[in-house]
């Protein structure tokens, strides 16, 4: 099934998307699902990102061949950093190129969106507390990330965190393809599966020390084949199962 946020005449909801039609929720459907029963042809409405999380927890170097790539050596466990909720947009929004920055990177990755409030989960449980999957781009100003020891600065701007196009419940994306391109040029292309560390390790570590709340996100990692944008490209990330998330570079 597939969740998604609109707009419609002022108003945000959440809703169920089935081919062209959005059928409006009466709440978020982290708890349940009610159908309020209004339906929208999916071209009167605004599409808005999937999901409002309190936070982003992302994790670095989850791809032993992007961790190669980077020459920054493999992490043994998770490398967490959070992006903060006001760097979310969604499918169709502009990321803006910072003034201050002269390297703009895209990072495909796997998004999880958390549906159960989520403290110290136990492994193997970490299906229990995930309402779905959706695309995400961890933008990067990688000149400014590499300038300081800390990570938060060049990847938490505003717009630095495109997600969408919808939330996806009924998928297992282990073995997913996930491919990222830039003005239709394939540059990244692997599976999920190639992860140094698996969705249930990740959401059972990050628990560990702090509580996950319905609609935050995980972002799981980049492959290989991390690279520079320019203002003007239109960059999708797309995953097998899930669906293509495009945005403008301007």
């Amino acid at each position: 099934m597939k969740f998604v946020r609109a707009e419609y005449e002022g108003e945000a909801f959440y809703a169920i998307l089935e081919g062209d039609s959005v059928k409006r929720l009466a709440h978020a459907p982290y708890d349940s699902v009610e159908d309020d029963g209004r339906v929208y042809s999916v071209r009167s409405v605004k599409l808005l990102p999937p999901a409002e999380p309190t936070k982003i927890v992302a994790v670095g170097k989850n791809y032993k061949a992007h961790a190669d790539e980077m020459g920054e050596g493999r992490p043994e466990e998770p490398l967490l950093f959070i992006k903060p909720s006001t760097s979310i947009v969604g499918d169709g929004d502009d990321v803006v190129y910072p003034a201050i920055s002269h390297r703009l990177d895209y990072e495909g990755e796997l998004g999880v969106v958390i549906g159960k409030k989520c403290h110290a989960a136990e492994p193997g449980t970490a299906r229990d507390y995930i309402f779905g999957y959706t695309c995400l781009n961890d933008v990067t100003a990688r000149d400014i990330q590499k300038a300081v020891s800390q990570w938060t600065r060049g990847k938490g701007f505003d717009t630095f965190c495109p997600i969408g196009p919808h939330i996806e419940t009924e998928i297992d994306p282990t073995h997913s393809v996930i491919e990222t391109r830039v003005n239709g040029e394939v540059r990244q292309h692997s599976t999920i599966d190639c992860m140094t560390h698996d969705v249930d390790k990740l959401v059972c570590y990050i628990s560990e020390c702090m509580t996950l709340l319905p609609g935050d996100i995980i972002a799981t990692g980049t492959p290989e084949g991390v690279g520079p944008m320019q203002r003007g490209d239109v960059v999708e990330v797309e995953i097998e199962g899930i669906g293509i998330l495009h945005n403008r570079i301007v």
